[in-house]
């Protein structure tokens, strides 16, 4: 099924008519952590049906924005092209902006996943305060590793383990994601036991000076 087309020659309608219809933008944030197979897509979005899930990876294949590549032990898979990767900054922007309302608290229906909740820190760095730290974060919540590495200012997060972590913490996708929001500080959530931290003091004790979330 073709999404629909607004129908204006206008480019930010255009832009819609190719990642504005539901699920579209949630695929494009589950690859910028990694090429993912189709059966990863479909666990991490659930609800997402296998023919809907189908039709919107042919519609950004045929867009030039998702493209099929192959994992190691010649797994298929599907990939962000460089058209792809170009929306990361747009989907950071969303997070940053709806994390205002994600403090609110998590409703009893929702899913939270680690990579979702490290994308949302990673849309709230600080620039400034990340400027000469250089440090690589892995962060395990149950099965699912995801690592962040800080660099010149900037930060990335991808799929799976570091392989050379200076820190490692570990807690669960929900506290993850409520530090993400700025619900609760990693001081307390340390001090508490909701997180576990190994590895090097002097990276784990910048850690919260780096990021800054959004205030209503």
């Amino acid at each position: 099924m073709e999404p629909r087309s607004y129908g204006q020659y206008c480019p930010t309608a255009r832009a819609l008519d190719l990642v504005g219809e539901r699920w579209t933008l949630l695929l494009v944030r589950e690859l910028l952590t990694g090429p993912k197979r189709f059966g990863d897509l479909q666990g991490a979005l659930r609800g997402l049906g296998t023919g809907l899930l189908s039709a919107r990876l042919k519609h950004l294949g045929r867009a030039g924005i998702v493209e099929r590549t192959v994992l190691p032990q010649r797994v298929p898979a599907y990939a962000l092209t460089g058209s792809g990767r170009e929306l990361e900054p747009v989907v950071l922007a969303l997070a940053r902006w709806g994390l205002r309302w994600a403090r609110d608290g998590r409703r009893a229906d929702e899913t939270v996943r680690a990579a979702w909740a490290a994308l949302a820190l990673r849309a709230c760095l600080d620039p400034d305060a990340a400027a000469g730290v250089r440090a690589v974060y892995e962060i395990r919540t149950g099965e699912e590793v995801v690592h962040a590495r800080v660099h010149a200012g900037a930060v990335t997060v991808a799929d799976g383990p570091a392989q050379y972590p200076d820190v490692t913490l570990t807690t669960s996708a929900g506290v993850l994601a409520d530090l993400a929001a700025g619900a609760l500080t990693l001081r307390r959530a340390l001090g508490t036991g909701r997180v576990t931290a190994s590895g090097d003091d002097s990276a784990l004790e910048v850690l919260p000076r780096l990021f800054r979330p959004p205030h209503r």
